[in-house]
């Protein structure tokens, strides 16, 4: 039975939308997603796998496990065709996760039923109001739904971002490719990627295992289709004659392609919200920022927007932080946003093959085989040098926490459990019992603890050890001893104190 009123509404249920409404339900928060497609299921390949912040963050919640049993693990990354060793990155997943975004949703899809969200299927938002209530969301099939807020999680065409009035600027297309699923009548003489004065374009079994490093292809199966067109100004949704006429011009032959389960257009366009909160809208993922699919950064960083903004949210809706607070979720991510369109865009002109373009990736080849480019944009590209600007301080601050192996009173503890609740953690690593913070004891958790180990982070190397850290629930430093006064952030980030 359909609720009318809901504290939050996320617009779409694909990644992003499911691991916000995760993180909503964590916290407690009344959410609810509106789903347009009927079931999770997925036409297609779409995003192909994790990298490793990402599977950190579902690390801090307890359930990377469910995904890393499901995919395949590759300890390499990559920039403009040149591939990093990330196996002595220090992380606890110093890997690649191969998975099909198809098996990504449907293992969220599982937990968040479990922390028992209701999703409204086979239903998309055509429009909203806003008033100093919250956000009235109008269905398809005519009816609404209120709430204090709403977050489009509905992708690069995003309704949400357009009823809203937020600007989508960016750069055009200037490539087409068509990405489908299919049958193959005939062979190719080899699976993989080729490029070509067009683009670039590759074929391979939908079904592959990854052996030393390498991609092994199932024998029989669908078959996953790239090409690039010659005309970057198509719009229309492709047809099979279109996958047709595109392979013949990529590789001579069509291969005798039928049958498609799926086929799609995309191209290099890169747009960015102006801004990713008006007022009680705000967006996430694709619907906040779209660009070329290089590096396959799109589904990570969108994750990674969804826990940056859930635990913010939440606080906001129960009323222990102001609505500023959400001010720091554009603040925060949208430069990150930035970053990935702007290494995409770069990524995506290194794939052309006029003489030019060969010169200049060869010359960042050259340049990516030196120690401190190459672990500068292995770090980029895997999420793991992230950095928010909370102003001066210890290299921690504004950083991902590493996940320690700690020793407490009550024997070892992995670091990341303590973030399993999706709450926030004070680490005293000096003098157990030197910190109190009694007035905010009902929200933030007090670990004393002790760590002997190094402390070292991706691309900047080891850096000096604190005796206090305090730790968001994103997995992010807000403080550590090297700071001002301890009551200034956790006033900031969590509220201000009770009384006694």
């Amino acid at each position: 039975m359909r609720k009318s009123e809901h504290a939050v509404i996320i617009a779409g249920g694909g990644p992003v939308g499911l691991m916000l409404a995760g993180e909503l339900a964590l916290a407690g928060v009344d959410v609810a997603i509106v789903e347009r497609r009927p079931n999770q299921d997925i036409n297609g390949s779409r995003a192909g796998g994790l990298h490793a912040r990402t599977i950190e963050i579902l690390d801090q919640r307890g359930i990377a496990d469910r995904f890393i049993a499901e995919g395949q693990k590759v300890q390499t990354t990559g920039f403009a065709g040149v591939t990093f060793d990330i196996s002595a990155f220090p992380t606890r997943h110093p890997y690649t996760l191969g998975l099909w975004q198809k098996h990504i949703e449907r293992i969220m899809a599982a937990w968040v039923e479990e922390l028992s969200v209701p999703t409204y299927r086979g239903l998309a938002v055509t429009d909203l109001t806003q008033d100093v209530s919250g956000v009235t969301v109008t269905l398809g099939d005519g009816q609404s739904l209120h709430a204090q807020y709403l977050v489009g999680c509905d992708g690069g065409r995003s309704l949400v971002r357009k009823a809203a009035g937020i600007d989508f600027p960016g750069a055009e297309p200037t490539t087409s490719n068509i990405i489908a699923t299919a049958e193959l009548a005939e062979l190719p003489p080899e699976w993989g990627i080729r490029r070509d004065a067009i683009g670039i374009h590759s074929l391979g079994r939908v079904d592959y295992e990854i052996r030393d490093g390498k991609i092994v292809y199932a024998d029989t199966g669908p078959v996953g289709i790239l090409v690039t067109e010659q005309n970057p100004d198509a719009t229309t949704e492709p047809t099979l004659d279109d996958l047709r006429a595109a392979m013949v011009a990529a590789f001579g032959t069509d291969y005798g392609v039928h049958s498609p389960s799926s086929i799609a257009r995309f191209t290099d366009a890169a747009r960015q919200a102006a801004t990713y909160r008006k007022d009680r809208v705000m967006l996430a993922g694709d619907a906040a920022h779209t660009h070329p699919p290089d590096g396959g950064q799109g589904l990570q960083t969108g994750m990674q927007d969804a826990v940056n903004l859930g635990w913010k949210l939440a606080q906001v809706v129960k009323g222990i932080s102001p609505q500023s607070l959400l001010d720091t979720y554009h603040a925060e991510r949208h430069p990150v946003g930035a970053r990935v369109l702007r290494n995409t865009l770069a990524a995506s002109t290194l794939r052309r093959d006029d003489e030019r373009t060969r010169a200049l990736r060869d010359t960042v080849a050259e340049l990516l085989a030196m120690d401190e480019p190459r672990t500068h944009f292995a770090a980029m590209m895997t999420g793991l040098d992230i950095h928010y600007d909370l102003g001066e301080g210890h290299a921690l601050l504004g950083r991902r926490m590493p996940d320690l192996d700690l020793q407490t009173a009550n024997g070892p503890l992995r670091l990341f459990t303590l973030l399993h609740d999706a709450n926030p953690v004070l680490l005293n690593l000096g003098r157990p019992g030197a910190i109190d913070i009694a007035p905010w004891a009902n929200r933030v958790k007090l670990i004393d603890a002790e760590y002997a180990g190094p402390w070292t982070l991706p691309a900047l190397g080891s850096v000096p050890a604190p005796s206090a850290v305090l730790i968001r629930p994103d997995g992010y430093v807000a403080w550590t001893d090297t700071q001002p006064t301890l009551a200034d952030a956790l006033t900031t980030w969590f509220g201000p104190p009770t009384s006694a």
